[in-house]
């Protein structure tokens, strides 16, 4: 009697800690679903996506302020310093600087980050809003 007892027991006592695994897994795979669907956080500067070193920033805010002809000597002489996606974000904004004066260098550069952008990028919600422009 004790021993068929004691096997009721351990059978419910392991039907329980079953079930608290099974809702604990569940609880897990839902909150990773609701992460997995949240929208990535919206980029506004560029500063948001990594920074440069001190020198490299103030010359860069130097270059933007002077214009598009700065701009484009500050990519062609620090550009290859800067990793993307912060150079896809200032390669973005030349384009847009540029695309008054010349959008046909404007497309071309436009394309080149674009080529080179994957969509989990931070940057590619901004691609997406420009790509109807430079299409």
């Amino acid at each position: 009697m004790i021993n068929k007892l004691l096997w009721i027991l351990i059978i419910a006592a392991a039907a329980f800690v079953g079930w608290k695994l099974f809702k604990k897994w569940d609880e897990v795979s839902l909150e990773k679903a609701a992460k997995g669907k949240q929208a990535p956080a919206q980029i506004t500067s560029g500063g948001q996506l990594g920074a440069l070193t001190q020198q490299l920033e103030s010359s860069l805010q130097s270059a933007q302020k002077a214009g598009t002809v700065a701009l484009k000597n500050w990519l062609k002489q620090y550009g290859h310093l800067v990793q993307d996606p912060r150079k896809g974000w200032i390669e973005l904004d030349y384009a847009v600087m540029l695309s008054r004066d010349d959008p046909r260098e404007a497309k071309r550069i436009f394309a080149e980050v674009k080529t080179r952008t994957l969509t989990n990028s931070p940057i590619y919600p901004r691609i997406k809003q420009l790509e109807k422009t430079y299409e």
